[in-house]
C-alpha cells in the first residue's frame, strides 16, 4: 500500500504482524489499515503518519463510535472498524506501545437486523392473477391431469394467496385450519400459532370469495366436511403441505415475473406493512399477527419509515438540497 510509506513506527509494525504472524490476507490488511487511520483523521485529526497511541483514550474511542453513527456507517460496519483497532491496541499492549486498549470494553453494538422484504399491493394483485394464468397455460399445452384437478388446484392456491394476505397468517398457520376454523359469514378463521395458541384471523371480501369458490370445488369432490377435516386438501384428498404449496407458488412468482426469492411470510410481512402504511395502530397489527411480544412487531413501523423516506426523498422539491 502506498501510504504504508509514510505511516507511523507502530502502525508499521501492526501491519507487518498482520502479514507475517497472522498470516493474513492483503484484503485484510488493507481493511485494518484503513479502519486505524480513519481514527487517527476522524478523532486526533492527524494521518497514517500518527504514533502517539499511548494517549488514546476510552473518551476518544467512544467519539469514533459517535463520528461513525453520525456519517451513516451500518453498525455491521462499526462493528468491524472497532474490531480493527481493538486488535490493534492488544498488539501495542504487548509490544509496549500502549498500557491500556480503550477499544476493549466499549459497549456492545447490536447488529441491525435486516428489515423484512415486503410486496407491492400492485405485485401481490400480479401474484393472485398469475395463478388462474398459469393452470390454464398448463391445460392449453395439456400437462395438467384433467380438467377437474386443475379447476381445483387453482381454486385452492388462490384462496390459500387471499387468507395468508388478508389475515397475516403464516404458512403452517393457513394450511393447519380445519373445515370447521372458516366462518365465512362473519369474515373470520380460527388459526393455531406458535405455541399452538390460538387467535382469530380477519378474511376481506376478496378472500372470503376465492374461499367460498374454492369451498365449491371441495365439496363436489366429495371430501369430507367434518370440522376437523383438513380445510386445504392435496389432490388426493389429504391435507396439503407447505412445501407442496411453496413448490406451485414458485410458478406463480414466475408467471407473475416477479422474483422467485418471494415466499408466503412475505405476503405476513407486506399484510403488516400494509396496515402500518394505512393508519392501523401497532398493538392492533400485533394482535393479529399473534406477536408475544411487541418488540417483534416494531420491525415493521421501520419499513413503513423506510417506504416514507424513499418517497419524500423521490418527490419532494427539497429533500436532497435542490432548488
Amino acid at each position: 500500500m502506498d501510504n504504508e510509506k509514510k505511516t507511523g513506527k507502530s502502525l508499521a509494525g501492526f501491519v507487518r504482524y498482520l502479514r507475517t504472524e497472522k498470516n493474513a490476507s492483503e484484503h485484510t490488511v488493507a481493511a485494518y489499515f484503513a479502519n486505524i487511520v480513519e481514527f487517527a483523521v476522524r478523532v486526533r485529526e492527524s494521518d497514517a503518519s500518527f504514533d502517539d497511541w499511548a494517549t488514546v483514550d476510552r473518551e476518544q474511542a467512544r467519539t469514533l463510535v459517535m463520528m461513525l453513527h453520525e456519517a451513516g456507517n451500518a453498525k455491521r460496519s462499526i462493528q468491524r472498524k472497532l474490531s480493527a483497532l481493538r486488535s490493534f491496541f492488544r498488539y501495542l499492549l504487548r509490544t509496549g506501545g500502549a498500557a491500556d486498549n480503550p477499544f476493549a470494553n466499549l459497549p456492545a453494538i447490536k447488529a441491525d437486523k435486516p428489515l423484512p422484504k415486503v410486496m407491492s399491493i400492485g405485485q401481490i394483485d400480479r401474484l393472485i392473477a398469475a395463478v388462474p394464468q398459469y393452470w390454464e397455460s398448463r391445460e392449453a399445452a395439456g400437462v395438467t391431469r384433467n380438467e377437474g384437478s386443475a379447476a381445483f388446484s387453482r381454486a385452492r392456491d388462490a384462496a390459500i394467496i387471499e387468507a395468508i394476505y388478508s389475515g397475516g397468517l403464516r404458512i403452517s398457520e393457513a394450511l393447519g385450519m380445519d373445515y370447521g376454523d372458516a366462518d365465512l359469514s362473519s369474515g373470520v378463521v380460527k388459526v393455531r400459532g406458535k405455541g399452538k395458541k390460538e387467535r382469530l384471523a380477519m378474511l376481506g371480501a376478496p378472500a372470503r370469495k376465492a374461499l367460498r369458490e374454492y369451498l365449491k370445488l371441495r365439496s363436489t369432490s366429495g371430501a369430507s366436511r367434518d370440522r376437523a377435516a383438513p380445510l386445504f386438501l392435496n389432490q388426493q384428498g389429504t391435507r396439503l403441505t407447505p412445501r407442496s404449496f411453496q413448490r406451485n407458488l414458485k410458478a406463480y412468482l414466475l408467471q407473475a415475473g416477479l422474483p422467485p426469492d418471494l415466499t408466503p411470510h412475505k405476503l405476513r410481512h407486506s399484510f403488516a406493512t400494509h396496515l402500518l402504511d394505512a393508519g392501523a395502530d401497532l398493538r392492533s397489527v400485533q394482535e393479529m399477527l399473534g406477536h408475544e411480544n411487541l418488540s417483534t412487531t416494531q420491525i415493521y413501523t421501520h419499513v413503513s419509515a423506510e417506504r416514507l423516506k424513499k418517497i419524500y426523498l423521490r418527490t419532494h422539491p427539497l429533500a436532497a438540497g435542490k432548488k
